[in-house]
């Protein structure tokens, strides 16, 4: 059992060195696979991790490899990290550049692969704020994401903390759709796929990884325009992948719902509190970003990055 973690990072030198050492601490009680290999694909043509890398390659617990991906772009860095690794490993962890793995996360995530032989496992992702998070952000549990018990069963996976069986890159052609490079979304696109040839995705609730939340998204701005981008994103690959003008009614209907929902509730919030205005708000964006994503327009939010 060969096992490659994929990492890609972009100018976050501090968080990939957090993270890099985080996963020198990985242990094995409930397997033992007979291969880690950690892959770091950095998209900074800049090359700006390549210091930090080769600094830790010498005494690194697993073998390390660098690769510069210079296209810029998320799915452009996805894939070359899949080329470096599915031919010769028996799976594929990836784990994002702001986030740091429990010891046991690697150990966690295969066995509830071997218990449920599913092709694809996940597990949750807890945030960690910085000093001076503002009070409302920590309180009103936005940025917290729903867990779920061991095993079950998912139609979606995020790449910020799941294993995939190589045999499901052997399955499928254009793996991390380019379209969505800087869109973000292009793993949502996969998995959508990926469960649509009927490979299983499972919870794994022990397998936990820590994100460090930097403060600029920590503010409303930021909420708002990732509720935007997260109802544009999956609106687009429904569109992709479901074109039957049924879905897509029912996708036009229920951003209609967000935004009018969102409205209604936005006056009484005002008397409720910051919170939640908030939430009334991202129903909005949530609503809009749909409705422009069945019109085929695409926001393209990792134009910049969040430094961690």
């Amino acid at each position: 059992m060969k096992v490659a973690v994929c990492v890609l990072t972009y100018k976050r030198p501090d968080g990939l060195k957090r993270l890099l050492d985080g996963l020198s601490r990985q242990a094995f009680i409930k397997t033992q696979p007979s291969a880690v290999q950690v892959v770091v694909v950095d998209n900074d043509p800049a090359a700006s991790s390549v210091a930090c890398c080769s600094s830790l390659q010498p005494g690194y617990p697993w073998k390390l490899v660098w690769y510069n991906e210079k296209r810029r772009g998320i799915s452009f860095a996805r894939n070359r990290a899949v080329a470096l690794a599915w031919e010769k490993h028996d799976f594929i962890a990836f784990i994002d550049d702001d986030e740091v793995p429990e010891p046991s996360w690697l150990d966690e995530l295969l066995a509830v692969q071997q218990m449920t032989q599913a092709a694809i496992v996940t597990g949750p992702v807890l945030p960690v704020y910085p000093e001076g998070a503002p009070a409302w952000s920590v309180k009103s549990g936005c940025y917290e994401r729903s867990r779920h018990p061991t095993g079950y069963a998912l139609r979606l996976a995020r790449t910020g903390n799941v294993l995939i069986q190589t045999e499901v890159f052997a399955r499928i052609e254009n793996w991390f759709d380019e379209r969505y490079a800087l869109s973000g979304g292009e793993d949502t696109h996969f998995f959508m796929r990926v469960k649509a040839l009927g490979f299983d995705i499972v919870w794994a609730d022990e397998a936990i990884v820590h994100e460090w939340l930097p403060l600029s998204r920590l503010k409303v701005s930021w909420l708002l325009q990732r509720a935007y981008r997260s109802g544009n994103t999956y609106t687009l690959c429904e569109r992709d992948i479901r074109q039957s003008a049924a879905k897509l009614v029912i996708r036009a209907i229920k951003g209609g719902f967000r935004i009018g929902s969102g409205l209604v509730l936005a006056l009484p919030a005002l008397l409720l509190g910051r919170i939640a205005f908030i939430k009334a708000l991202q129903s909005i964006c949530l609503g809009a970003g749909m409705v422009m994503g069945l019109v085929g327009k695409r926001y393209e939010e990792y134009q910049r990055t969040h430094a961690v």
